[in-house]
């Protein structure tokens, strides 16, 4: 099971190998790397896919400080350093996106094309930070499980969440939420709520940008996409029909396709 120490943070990643092109991904808050396996299984053939989980997420150690976006922007970039994968392709969902946005502005010779999904470039509105300060406190003091139902609202769409053919596939996602470290997610979720926007940077980016956007995502609505698409010049969007926050793991062949046309504009 890979690790690095980078950055002080003990990252976890997934490494399939191979000559092809790297393409590293970049996951949302409350998920880990896993949430790409579709996407991993589909691009594995032909090139090299990585996955890491953001410090205090998945399987990467908990630290006492460093989860704004400008230090996981900076543990994505000695992450793609460290394993010699410069310029790659960089799939960043919500808060993977948040770190995508940054990386392709600030570091651009890191950078050979950009998928943005179900992100904003936004700092999150004021009125959301009481209701998201409480569910911390419960999720700090109670557990992970105290929240994981209200967290599955605004992580997945209603048909993944209304479809009888998914139940084993709610219930994992479920556990998976729950089963999180619930100092190093709160610490996540208290930085992602509390982080600063990212628009200014936007007019930064000058590589292939692809924008996948969920129709009935609630976290992140699809304007948050048009507005990331009308700044940058030459991106493309694609709103995906069906997908909530998590379109990875909802419609992955819709992302797929979406990450093929962007990887083949690079």
């Amino acid at each position: 099971m890979p690790f690095a120490d980078l950055n002080g943070a003990h990252i976890h990643y997934t490494d399939t190998g191979g000559e092809g092109d790297a393409v590293v991904f970049s996951h949302g808050l409350l998920h880990h790397g896993g949430m790409f396996a579709a996407q991993v299984a589909h691009l594995k053939d032909h090139f090299r896919v990585i996955t890491f989980d953001h410090r205090g997420q998945g399987q990467s150690g908990v630290t006492e400080d460093g989860y704004d976006m400008d230090t996981l922007s900076e543990d994505a970039a000695a992450l793609i350093t460290h394993l010699g994968l410069a310029p790659c392709h960089f799939v960043g969902l919500s808060m993977g996106g948040f770190v995508g946005m940054r990386l392709a502005a600030r570091k651009p010779e890191l950078l050979r094309t950009l998928t943005l999904l179900n992100t904003s470039a936004e700092a999150e509105p004021a009125s959301n930070r009481p209701k998201y300060n409480l569910m911390n406190f419960c999720a700090r003091w109670l557990g992970l499980g105290s929240v994981v139902g209200g967290a599955m609202q605004s992580m997945f769409g209603q048909t993944f969440l209304k479809d009888p053919a998914r139940v084993e596939e709610k219930a994992f996602w479920r556990n998976s939420m729950k089963s999180g470290n619930r100092i190093g997610v709160t610490r996540s979720v208290s930085a992602v709520f509390s982080r600063d926007g990212c628009e200014a940077l936007l007019g930064q980016i000058d590589l292939p940008v692809g924008i996948g956007a969920g129709e009935e995502d609630v976290a992140t609505v699809p304007a948050k996409s048009e507005a990331i698409h009308a700044a940058i010049q030459g991106a493309q969007l694609t709103v995906f029909k069906g997908a909530g926050h998590s379109s990875t793991i909802e419609t992955p062949d819709q992302v797929n396709a979406l990450i093929d046309e962007t990887l083949a504009r690079g």
